[in-house]
């Protein structure tokens, strides 16, 4: 909750500065234009997808590089969508992957995957070992 209301603040202070110095009709357009632009985003969202999708088949990028290109890009386009000059521009920033996971493991506190954290040290010997009969081949 505190955390919407300090971005609740900013993004009123930051469109307040913005709008009086650009004027009425400019906050207008640009409200207007950023949404269509959210809107774009979106709908060619299928396509960039698609296209992630088949980087992540070929191998091209891993899993982690294939949930970081489609969540935060659906992200911006969600904060362009809505009105305000500070969702708009964290939501342009996001389109970019620099950006994005920046983003992430600065304010997120995200932490980036890896397969081999999975086991920590000293813990090798607790891997059951398993064997498997076929009960075709006893009969």
């Amino acid at each position: 909750m505190k955390y919407f209301l300090i971005y609740l603040f900013l993004e009123v202070m930051v469109s307040v500065n913005i709008s009086s110095a650009i004027g009425g009709f400019a906050t207008f357009a640009e409200i207007i234009f950023s949404a269509v632009l959210g809107f774009i985003l979106i709908a060619n969202f299928r396509v960039t997808f698609v296209q992630s999708l088949q980087a992540l088949s070929n191998r091209t990028i891993t899993m982690e590089e294939f949930q970081k290109l489609n969540a935060w890009t659906i992200l911006g386009a969600v904060l362009l969508i809505m009105p305000g000059f500070l969702s708009d521009i964290v939501g342009i920033l996001l389109q970019f992957s620099f950006f994005a996971t920046l983003f992430a493991k600065k304010v997120l506190h995200v932490k980036s995957f890896s397969p081999k954290n999975n086991f920590k040290k000293g813990r090798e010997d607790e891997i059951i070992d398993v064997e498997i009969i076929d009960d075709n081949r006893l009969k």
